[in-house]
């Protein structure tokens, strides 16, 4: 199948730039593009795409106030949000806002493109750089959270350490070398971990990883 993209960028030549190499791919399609935040939110509801590339410093609208409207108006929207290190420090809040992910504006085709296989499947993309700021970012904001480490009794001790790998931006083929186990086992522990609690995707199961103190810096 093919996978159709919304590019949101307020600058022309970053849009003509990634519709060409993501148009170039066999499995991706450019359905539309979008200059602001509040024409993305149009935008996605008349295109419905499979993911929205969305920058975070627009006009009108920015990304994050975006992606919070898109996702509220459908929770299965995919937002990979488009980052240059001087905006580290809006991570935390569009992960909050419901981004599925990451990407920092220098990346190559390949991890463009990969990028936007990896959001469409369902999975969760945060670079390194990105996540290594992150894990800074919930130490900076000190204790966990009373109420979401409540919510880890829930686990089981194996959906626990499942978690903190899904945290640490593991793959689940990742997940399964290390803990010995079949790649389909990892599926099923991830799945009852997003149902058990109430989380939407693989990114929001980091956020609920750090809130609850499970991964700390250098963890």
């Amino acid at each position: 199948m093919t996978i159709r993209v919304l590019i949101v960028d307020d600058q022309m030549m970053v849009r003509e730039g990634f519709s060409v190499l993501l148009n170039a791919q066999p499995d991706i399609e450019v359905v539309g593009e979008a200059v602001d935040g509040r024409q993305a939110v149009e935008q996605v509801t008349a295109l419905r795409p499979d993911v929205v590339l969305m920058d975070i410093r627009m006009p009108v609208l920015n990304g994050l106030e975006a992606t919070r409207e898109i996702i509220a108006a459908d929770a299965g929207a995919k937002v990979l949000v488009l980052t240059t290190f001087d905006l580290d420090e809006y991570v935390y809040q569009a992960l909050r806002a419901g981004a599925s992910g990451f990407l920092l504006k220098d990346a190559s085709a390949r991890q463009l493109a990969d990028g936007v296989r990896v959001v469409a499947s369902g999975e969760a993309l945060l670079a390194p750089t990105v996540t290594k700021r992150l894990i800074q970012e919930f130490s900076r904001l000190g204790t966990p959270r009373l109420p979401t480490q409540e919510r880890v009794a829930d686990l089981t001790e194996r959906e626990t350490e499942v978690l903190v790998l899904v945290a640490q931006g593991r793959s689940n083929s990742e997940i399964a070398a290390g803990l010995v186990v079949a790649e389909s086992t990892v599926k099923t522990h991830v799945s009852r971990i997003l149902v058990k609690l109430g989380l939407r995707d693989r990114t929001q199961a980091a956020v609920f990883a750090y809130e609850a103190g499970l991964v700390t810096p250098g963890g």
